[in-house]
């Protein structure tokens, strides 16, 4: 193969927040399997898409609206990056 493609099943019904995508990065620290101990950090992260979720025809080719990695959306025009050190809770 000499072109880059990605492949993924989608969800039937996917789960949307306001019409686009996410994913949510958890931390967890597991000390132990037997017994489960195990530790959930109080923050992490929650990354959207860039563009509105779509399966039609013409948005199918769209990254925009099927991933959520940073290194794909920054690129977007619709991308806001959050600059405000004292906010690092808030951004899109």
């Amino acid at each position: 193969l000499d072109e880059t493609v990605v492949v993924s099943r989608y969800v039937q019904d996917p789960l949307l927040i306001q019409g686009y995508k996410f994913d949510l990065r958890v931390y967890v620290l597991v000390t132990s399997y037997d017994p489960l101990k195990a530790y959930i950090y109080r923050e992490g992260l929650t990354r959207f898409a860039s563009a509105p979720y779509s399966t039609q025809e013409e948005h199918m080719q769209d990254a925009f609206r099927h991933l959520t990695n940073y290194s794909v959306n920054k690129n977007s025009n619709s991308f806001v990056e959050n600059s405000d050190m004292r906010a690092d809770n808030v951004g899109h």
